[in-house]
């Protein structure tokens, strides 16, 4: 049997885990934190990715916890719309809506799919050998889950004008999911041997580092995040998100009553420190309703703040020897088109049908670069756009984007058509 190491229990991780093992591979989990225990962050899973997720039997779960209602789109500070749509109208043009959910919830069900013992906890990845497909770990080391999270912190991106969801901190599975998961039982150094190695180790990935040493890493976009779980407080269905002068604000509802709320501000790297909860309410306390109430309603010890950087410079490849880069390893990307996470599905979906074939790893480099490039690109397009500041140059942006979406709304779709119209290799 042959046999694969995955590094970094994430999203994109477990999804590789699950499609490899229902291929026949044997699969171990390295994860580095020492528990996976949920952080509150939601997530979107676009239409794209519920079609990868259907390859391995989680699609159906995932899509009963769609939470929207109504009517769903890009508004401005003042609440006026600027662009909308419906769920029907998304699900009749690709063939799925956007499903909002808590991070936690989707690590849950594809945890569950695992055979027992896959996941080994305060496991750190030290080495690989691309190569002999040689792992080196050391087990046992009390670690935590980086607060930074994936590259984006959020994701705000909008589908046919629907803001989709966010992208938060590295979050594990709930209750259910543990018997899948070791955790490391001895201090000291072991090696693996693997014939495939998946590095879905984040954007500050060490093995991309190692990998790819002349690559200049990832970029500052020029924007901090926030994102907040809140009780809903009588907004249910409710999803938009609102531009102003260089910020950004998003709700979008999750099952369970709860309002999940992400915000971004042009404001340079590495800022931070005291109540963030109050810092929301100075920059977004004035804008419209229900956003003022949702501030008020949050709790401070709830509310996460990172800085947005990405992968500006694609790389040579997303593969070397034995090793395949996944997720934000390879393409780390702003949250403005919600792809981060369903890119890392596609990913890993992809890799474990061309692994072990004639095409191997090359053909994996060939299927995934160019397309993850391209979204890479377009989202940090987006995320420039939306650090408008200038008085003039906001109210033409905010004119241009209602024209264009009243006058021309495929101009505006086309691109999200390309994103969400993608479909999974067949068997």
């Amino acid at each position: 049997m042959a046999r694969a190491v995955v590094v970094g229990a994430g999203i994109g991780g477990l999804t590789a885990a699950v499609a490899l093992q229902q291929r026949g591979w044997d699969v171990t989990v390295f994860e580095r934190a020492s528990s996976l225990e949920p952080v509150g962050s939601g997530l979107a899973v676009a239409a794209n990715a519920l079609k990868a997720l259907d390859t391995i039997g989680v699609g159906d779960e995932i899509r009963e916890l769609s939470a929207i209602q109504g009517e769903a789109g890009v508004r401005r500070a003042d609440g006026r719309w600027l662009m909308k749509t419906t769920e029907e109208s998304t699900s009749a043009r690709h063939g799925d809506s956007v499903v909002l959910l808590r991070r936690a919830d989707l690590v849950d069900a594809l945890s569950a799919r695992l055979a027992p013992g896959t996941i080994r906890l305060n496991t750190t990845v030290t080495g690989v050998d691309p190569e002999s497909g040689r792992v080196t770990v050391e087990a046992g080391r009390p670690r935590t889950q980086r607060a930074d999270g994936p590259a984006s912190g959020t994701e705000t991106g909008a589908a046919d004008g629907m803001a989709a969801g966010a992208e938060g901190v590295e979050i594990g599975p709930a209750d259910g999911a543990m018997d899948r998961t070791e955790t490391g039982a001895a201090d000291g150094a072991e090696g693996v041997e693997a014939d495939l190695v998946v590095a879905a180790d984040g954007i500050h990935s060490p093995i991309r580092a190692a990998l790819f040493p002349g690559h200049p890493g990832p970029r500052y976009s020029g924007v901090t995040s926030w994102r907040v779980l809140i009780p809903g407080r009588g907004v249910p269905g409710q999803t938009f998100e609102s531009w102003g002068d260089g910020k950004v604000f998003g709700v979008m509802p999750l099952a369970g009553g709860l309002a999940y709320c992400y915000a971004t501000d042009t404001v340079p790297a590495g800022g931070g420190g005291g109540d963030q909860r109050a810092e929301l309410l100075r920059l977004f306390g004035k804008w419209h309703a229900p956003i003022p109430a949702l501030l008020a309603a949050a709790s401070s010890e709830n509310v996460l703040r990172n800085d947005v950087h990405y992968l500006a410079t694609p790389l040579p490849a997303m593969h070397r020897g034995k090793v395949a880069l996944l997720g934000d390893a390879a393409h780390a990307m702003t949250p403005n088109m919600g792809q981060g996470a369903c890119q890392a599905i596609e990913d890993a979906v992809v890799l474990a049908h061309l692994a072990g074939g004639g095409a191997g790893l090359a053909g994996y480099t060939a299927a995934r670069l160019e397309r993850t490039a391209k979204i890479v690109a377009r989202s940090a397009s987006i995320c420039r756009t939306s650090q408008f500041r200038n008085p003039l140059a906001v109210r033409l942006r905010d004119m241009m984007m209602a024209l264009t979406w009243r006058l021309a709304p495929r101009r505006m779709t086309g691109a999200m058509d390309e994103v969400l119209g993608w479909a999974p290799p067949t068997a």
